[in-house]
């Protein structure tokens, strides 16, 4: 009851701050002269063709984030379980990936990816899997560690009851371990597609069709920065309270699937 409460609150919260950036902006629309809200204004065409500009990079902007957290998720699960292991070889590769990746930052990342890649493996890659490859091995070093610290937190018995009904590793961590893991680790993951729509805007600079690519091209046509770049933040800002909204319901069906 408690729970459910306070996420009716924070679900009322996130509503009327988005209603209070709304209202700001309309208001700013009609409080000077010299501002060009016309740019954007819905009521007539040059501004719903502009509207449209800008939100057809929507499109671009959920796959690319969904395809890159879809792999940063296998890859990080993957390079979380050598992690685990005993064998001081195998945590030194996972050590070693975790670091280096996280010590790239991820607008140098696409770059190298884009530029780079091709000349060293020679091959062509178009912006949008330079895109996908850069944001997923950046946020694959994340998910190893939110994936070894949820395996990690899981009791000792759970291990112990699957061994006692033969069950191999695999099975034991398909059956019994991940799917609490998975559990305990739902907020985080929710964090890093949060971060992953953010970080999106930055395939911008490669010439990604994206909402922020969307942008900068509108403000060269219409030379009006600030009403442009308004329209953009509240695109951001409805899209992600959008997917925490969605994480949040995913994480209460778990729980009372849970406690079902």
């Amino acid at each position: 009851m408690t729970n459910d409460l306070m996420s009716y609150r924070g679900q009322n919260v996130r509503l009327r701050t988005l209603c209070l950036l709304l209202l700001c902006a309309l208001g700013l629309m009609g409080c000077s002269a010299n501002w060009g809200w016309y740019v954007v204004n819905p009521t007539t065409t040059s501004g719903m063709n502009n509207l449209s500009f800008l939100l057809s990079g929507l499109y671009y902007t959920i796959l690319l984030s969904l395809t890159a957290i879809s792999i940063s998720v296998v890859v990080g699960l993957l390079i979380a379980l050598p992690g685990l292991s005993k064998n001081p070889f195998l945590r030194s590769i996972n050590r070693v990936y975790v670091e280096i990746v996280r010590a790239v930052p991820i607008l140098v990342l696409i770059l190298w990816v884009y530029y780079g890649l091709p000349q060293l493996a020679d091959i062509a890659i178009s912006v949008f899997w330079a895109g996908v490859i850069a944001l997923a091995l950046s946020d694959s070093a994340f998910q190893a560690e939110i994936f070894r610290a949820g395996i990690q937190s899981i009791n000792r018995g759970q291990y112990e009851a699957a061994h006692s009904v033969s069950l191999n590793y695999r099975d034991t961590m398909r059956y019994v371990i991940l799917p609490q893991a998975i559990r305990r680790i739902l907020p985080a993951l929710g964090n890093q597609l949060v971060y992953m729509l953010k970080m999106s805007s930055l395939v911008s600079v490669i010439g990604m069709q994206e909402l922020t690519r969307k942008a900068n091209e509108l403000v060269v046509t219409e030379y009006r920065p600030l009403e442009v770049y308004t329209i953009l933040v509240l695109e951001y800002l409805v899209l992600i309270l959008i997917v925490s909204g969605g994480v949040r319901w995913l994480e209460r069906r778990m729980q009372a699937d849970e406690r079902d």
